[in-house]
Order: structure tokens, then sequence, then C-alpha cells
């Protein structure tokens, strides 16, 4: 599970890069869900995981975060269109 959130940040990570390009904005609003659905895989990766080995799962978690608050703020920013 852990290796699936870090994969699934990661990719959330370089669609937000290209959601920040002007007039790309739009894809903040798939992205924000697609990202807490990876949160979401990360919670349960932490939760069925051994301690010693949350590691990768811990780094989706964090990543998928960053990703939705600035998804989030992008979207206010831009009034939630552009």
């Amino acid at each position: 599970m852990g290796l699936i959130s870090l994969l699934w940040g990661i990719v959330s990570m370089l669609w937000m890069v290209l959601a920040l390009i002007p007039l790309l904005g739009w894809g903040n609003w798939f992205l924000i869900p697609f990202a807490a659905v990876g949160a979401i895989i990360a919670a349960i990766g932490i939760l069925f995981t051994r301690t010693e080995n949350r590691g990768r799962a811990k780094a989706g978690l964090l990543l998928n975060g960053i990703v939705i608050v600035v998804g989030i703020i992008r979207l206010s920013l831009g009034g939630g269109f552009i």
C-alpha cells in the first residue's frame, strides 16, 4: 500500500505542476479528488502496516496532502475557472 500511495503522490505532483500552467487550472477540479483517493490509500497503508515499514505510506500521504492544499489554493486564486 505504501508503494502505491507513493507512486500515486508522484503522479499527482506531476499533474499539479501541469495544472499550474495558465489556462490549465481546470485540471485542479480532477486533481483534488485524485489526490484525495491517494491520501485514503496512504492512510489505509499506515493503518495496516507495521511501524517500521510506514515510510512510503507517510511519504505518499504527505505528497497527496501537499497536492490537495496547493490545488485548493490555486482554485481559490483563479476563482475556480482559470
